[in-house]
């Protein structure tokens, strides 16, 4: 008979096979075993917890017990040790090293750029709808998204690796053959970065801030090595990432009409407002609650894995050291106890001027904690700008009927590409 202070947490008899769907497969017995459950998954005994102050525990409270689990092994073969995968002194030293290029002062600079690339999208969408022609929303966001990350990161230097890096966005696979040729690209950052300093060359693009940043204690800067898995990171992760959220973005605002005819109210009664800075932005409110809505209801992580390093307790069960913790924010974004109506899209529930009497550790798309996603200020910024251009202009209707199927891998992504009719707003 198991005692208090050893309490394991019930859960399901059969392993989880690798031929289930893992997302499904962790709802259904979400449903049946509630906010805690033991499970075995991929041979690994497993805790999934969907509550609130377990979450809090385990990413904040005790935060260093619990580095990054066994599916980060996946991340690394693709990315190597970089900022997402790194623990220990190796991950402190280079999240001090890369912050900065994430504060306001950087971020600001990037406003104007990011706003013409979507102009540019505005474009090529307000000649579909002129033409009466299917946009391809899926592959148009995911180009446009790749486009800015890699001029935010290369700068004057894009057009040389743009073209090498294009396959990110048009091969959806994260397996062991894309693995194996990104991996290959590495070369080509080392290269701009030799580059620039035969030319006594430095940059206020990412790399650029990455190549002179030095570490607080010991003054060295990254090896190339180093530098070149944390553009690899920000490449991928800066991509897929924003661009999932707004490709299940525009499938919401299809869906729901009457969310569309409240945003063009709302930037009708801006049109003439110009987006120049971070600031700016603030002024937009529903565009605001628009998105985060729609990271609510698809997470673009949506899971993520802990191990305990020492035996521990999450609540009242215990933890033996080794066991491995998933925490879904699909989940626990659309869990029933905590959210009103949890699978509507309902944007008004973010309105500022109704508080939320949601738990604020039940909305969680960027993680938090210490390790929380560095780059989420710039994917807000980006998503904002984004969904202001488009919307002042166009409303879009999904041509696809069918529920949309979800393929959750890396990220949360659409199986398929939703095709849409773009129909431009008022006369012209």
């Amino acid at each position: 008979m198991e005692t208090e202070a050893r309490r394991i947490p019930l859960g399901p008899v059969e392993k989880y096979s690798s031929s289930d769907d893992l997302l499904n497969w962790l709802g259904k017995h979400f449903v049946e075993f509630g906010d805690i459950y033991r499970a075995s998954i991929y041979g690994a005994d497993v805790y999934v917890i969907s509550a609130p102050d377990y979450v809090e525990h385990v990413l904040l409270k005790n935060w260093q017990n619990y580095p990054k689990g066994f599916a980060i092994k996946r991340i690394a073969l693709l990315l190597g040790n970089g900022l997402m995968v790194s623990k220990g002194d190796l991950w402190k030293r280079q999240r001090r090293m890369i912050q900065p290029a994430f504060n306001r002062a950087s971020l600001g600079q990037l406003t104007g750029m990011i706003t013409a690339a979507n102009q540019r999208l505005l474009d090529k969408w307000v000649k579909g709808a002129r033409a009466r022609e299917a946009i391809n929303v899926t592959r148009d966001i995911s180009l446009t998204i790749l486009e800015i990350v890699l001029l935010s990161i290369f700068g004057e230097d894009y057009e040389e690796v743009a073209p090498h890096f294009r396959l990110v966005s048009e091969e959806a696979a994260r397996d062991l053959k894309f693995a194996h040729v990104f991996n290959m690209l590495g070369s080509r950052i080392v290269e701009i970065a030799a580059k620039r300093r035969h030319q006594n060359r430095t940059a206020t693009d990412f790399l650029g801030m990455m190549m002179e940043a030095r570490d607080r204690d010991s003054g060295q800067g990254m090896s190339d090595a180093q530098l070149t898995k944390e553009v690899m990171t920000l490449i991928v992760a800066g991509h897929e990432t924003t661009a999932s959220t707004l490709n299940w973005m525009w499938y919401l605002l299809a869906q729901n009409p009457h969310v569309q005819t409240k945003l063009s109210a709302e930037l009708d009664n801006r049109s003439a407002e110009k987006i120049r800075s971070p600031k700016d932005l603030e002024h937009f409110v529903y565009p605001r609650m628009v998105i985060e809505e729609a990271l609510r209801l698809y997470p673009p992580g949506w899971l993520m894995t802990r191990r305990a390093i020492r035996d521990d307790h999450i609540g009242d069960y215990f933890v033996p050291a080794g066991t491995e913790i998933y925490i879904s924010p699909y989940y626990i974004q659309r869990h029933p106890h905590l959210w009103a109506a949890p699978d509507v899209f309902n944007p008004d529930r973010f309105d500022p001027a109704t508080p939320m009497d949601t738990d604020p550790l039940a909305l969680l798309p960027f993680s938090i904690g210490p390790r929380n996603c560095i780059g989420e200020h710039l994917a807000r910024m980006e998503m904002e700008i984004h969904l202001i251009t488009i919307a002042r202009r166009l409303r879009l209707r999904r041509l696809d009927r069918n529920e949309p199927a979800m393929a959750a891998g890396v990220n949360l992504l659409s199986a398929h590409d939703f095709m849409m009719q773009a129909e431009l707003i008022g006369l012209e």
